[in-house]
């Protein structure tokens, strides 16, 4: 099911009656999760099979690891084999593929390549499983007293109400598909009984109206206008077409994703929860490093936190900071996807990260300053074009394309098509603004101040109100939000 089907129109408001019918945590928390188990398996059932061993298998785990004074090799053991099933289970299901043509001999694979090529992807596997490991992980850090919002159980009873809070930190809809990646510490306390005169609506609702537009009306047109960034398509169009392509599709990925985070959030909103912010103007970024401080977020900080820091981080020497920072950055990059395209993807940004921090060290380590000039806006041109530049192996998963876009930008006439340019800079501009928002905070906050409480709301309702008329009037052909896919 999918947050912009007609489906989900209508699945939405009987879930949100449903869940303020009954006024009980355990009510709500039941509705919540029964129904996220609807949604995610409304067109492949079979998917709830695996989410339902997930979860069984990450519960129990997390259970024997808050017993109270558990032999230590036990514990240790227990965390092992749940890292063992999460990685295993993911690995299976989206690598294995690429295991096995890499793994296997030429004879085992003529004889059950087909088996393993056969193996399907499930949606969100990625997101779900990375919630797992952050919920054992978690938990064994914190041994007997747990998480907050989560304690042993020391009855059947309790023991039910513990599998349920799991079933639901891992199900509940919002985020269940594509995230924001929601860690055990951000989201088990907030479960509780929820009302519905507590509801902040104007957040959830400017949260929805803002994502639906970014999809639906810049992403999926976007997407469309950009069709031609595939071989032997642009082998054909001027340079300034394809550097526009480029731009265009930079900027899809970033509405498309943005969006489906920012619909997320509102639907969490509308239940009473928080889930955390994925996005902070990614493409102000001055630098390859403040990048990965603005963009997705929410795996930026679980790659921290659960695979850098556990490495050594920058604990063990100059050396060793700059090997942690190339594998983090090449898994990550394999986490997206299928293909050697993506391992090379997240490699580049490794090499960056890498550069950027001998760079800096040799300079002292100056973060970029908050003014805005002429320097600064060249920093984040030439960041933009090189984050834009790598996308491209996003979209030309073949290496023999990316290096024949490449000739093509050298050998290609200068012309252009106006058509396809338009299209590309008019469903643009809304991304655009959306930074220039975020850079202008002091002159937002006197314009705010100078125009008044009562203007200024008044301007911001007819933004969120045009937005909303777009998206009725001009969403573009429907497609399916990119990080399904991961």
């Amino acid at each position: 099911m999918h947050f912009t089907s007609w489906t989900f129109a209508a699945f939405l408001p009987l879930v949100l009656l449903l869940h303020y019918a009954g006024r009980s945590a355990v009510w709500q928390v039941s509705i919540l999760t029964i129904a996220s188990f609807i949604f995610y398996g409304w067109n492949a059932p079979w998917l709830t099979l695996l989410l339902v061993a997930s979860t069984t298998v990450n519960a129990e785990a997390a259970r024997r690891l808050m017993e109270p004074d558990p032999a230590p090799g036990r514990r240790r053991l227990v965390l092992i084999l749940a890292l063992v099933f999460n990685l295993g289970a993911l690995g299976l299901f989206k690598y294995g593929k690429l295991l096995g043509k890499l793994l296997l001999p030429q004879e085992l694979w003529a004889q059950w390549g087909h088996w393993i090529t056969d193996i399907p992807l499930p949606i969100g596997i990625s997101f779900y499983t990375f919630q797992g490991i952050s919920l054992v992980v978690d938990v064994y850090r914190a041994g007997s007293k747990g998480v907050v919002g989560l304690s042993f159980p020391h009855s059947p009873r309790e023991t039910v109400a513990f599998h349920g809070r799991v079933w639901f930190f891992k199900a509940f809809f919002p985020q269940l598909i594509a995230g924001p990646i929601v860690k055990a510490g951000e989201f088990f306390y907030q479960i509780g009984a929820k009302r519905f005169q507590d509801v902040d609506w104007d957040t959830a609702i400017k949260r929805l109206i803002a994502g639906l537009f970014l999809k639906m009306v810049v992403a999926d047109n976007l997407m469309e206008a950009t069709s031609a960034l595939r071989y032997p398509l642009f082998t054909v169009l001027p340079k300034v077409n394809l550097v526009a392509l480029l731009y265009g599709y930079s900027f899809a990925i970033f509405a498309d994703f943005c969006g489906y985070s920012m619909i997320a959030m509102g639907l969490a909103k509308l239940f009473g929860y928080e889930l955390p912010i994925n996005f902070n103007y990614p493409y102000l970024s001055r630098s390859i490093t403040e990048f990965w401080r603005r963009w997705h977020l929410s795996l930026s900080s679980w790659l921290r936190e659960y695979l850098y820091i556990p490495l050594g981080g920058n604990r063990k020497g100059e050396a060793r900071t700059y090997v942690n920072l190339f594998l983090v950055m090449f898994l990550g990059g394999l986490w997206h996807g299928v293909a050697w395209s993506f391992a090379v993807w997240g490699t580049a940004h490794g090499i960056l990260l890498a550069l950027e921090r001998l760079v800096g060290r040799h300079r002292g380590g100056a973060e970029p300053s908050e003014r805005w000039g002429l320097w600064a806006f060249l920093q984040v041109a030439f960041t933009f074009t090189l984050v834009s530049s790598l996308w491209l192996l996003f979209k030309l998963t073949d290496f023999q394309h990316v290096i024949e876009y490449a000739r093509c930008l050298v050998r290609n006439p200068m012309g252009a098509h106006p058509q396809a340019l338009y299209a590309i800079g008019v469903f643009s501009i809304p991304v655009v603004f959306h930074h220039v928002w975020g850079a202008s905070t002091i002159g937002r906050e006197r314009l705010k101040a100078r125009l008044g409480f009562s203007v200024w709301g008044r301007l911001t309702a007819l933004v969120y109100a045009l937005m909303l008329f777009a998206t009725i009037v001009n969403n573009g052909a429907p497609g399916d939000f990119v990080y399904f896919q991961f």
